[in-house]
């Protein structure tokens, strides 16, 4: 256990809590079950991290199976498993290869919500398991992008039925603390009434991150894409 908390699930317990009575917060319910603990060295990160796959080239270009995986993971662990106990990095690490076999990333990635879901889908059916996939594509042309409060909406959606959601950026815009060309996994929003603040945090590199969704939605030139699925 960490004599320390993780200062970023502190600020979620906090909004969870009310501390932002004007804000709107939406998250999965257990943070924890997407914990993994490195037996090695006794450190605790959040989801899988592309880090850990066997090869170079893995490494550099395995952000969206990594994100694949840690939704599967999630729903595996905390719907079917005992979510309370820590899981292990190399036994992840055994997961995301599995997953690459079907979500492999082409020359340019998983460029598309599209690939995403058609990769993903491959992977389950080996499974014998059926997913429902739904998606919120954000076009590079502006004017033919959803407004912020339908992608809200359909974030929304995603967590009130405990379901994190696989986010695409190809381009961050103004927003600094997020990498272009890249998946990661949205655990939670908040937003005002209004619409004009929506902060979503998200898993990448084994930590908690936070962007002003907005603001993406506003400045980035070549957009991105959401997806959510669940298991028929």
């Amino acid at each position: 256990m960490l004599a320390v908390r993780d200062p970023a699930v502190e600020r979620l317990d906090l909004f969870k809590a009310g501390a932002k009575n004007q804000m709107k917060v939406v998250s999965i319910s257990n943070l924890d079950a997407l914990k993994v603990l490195d037996k090695g060295t006794g450190a605790t990160s959040y989801g899988c991290d592309q880090r850990w796959f066997g090869t170079e080239h893995q490494r550099s270009s395995g952000c969206g199976p990594s994100v694949a995986s840690s939704i599967m993971l999630y729903l595996k662990r905390y719907r079917y498993a005992n979510a309370n106990e820590l899981c292990c990095q190399n036994r992840c690490a055994e997961f995301m290869e599995e997953v690459w076999e079907y979500v492999t990333p082409k020359e340019r990635g998983i460029p598309t919500t599209g690939m995403f879901c058609e990769s993903l889908r491959s992977y389950v059916q080996s499974k014998g398991l059926t997913l429902e996939f739904y998606s919120c594509d954000i076009p590079e042309d502006k004017s033919a992008r959803p407004v912020i409060s339908e992608i809200v909406l359909f974030l929304e959606t995603a967590l009130l039925k405990d379901i994190p959601v696989a986010f695409l950026n190809l381009c961050n815009g103004c927003e600094e603390n997020l990498d272009r060309w890249h998946w990661v996994t949205v655990i939670s929003m908040e937003y005002e009434e209004l619409k004009e603040s929506v902060i979503i945090h998200f898993l990448d590199e084994g930590i908690i991150k936070t962007i002003d969704l907005a603001l993406w939605h506003e400045t980035t030139t070549l957009g991105g894409g959401f997806v959510y699925f669940s298991v028929r």
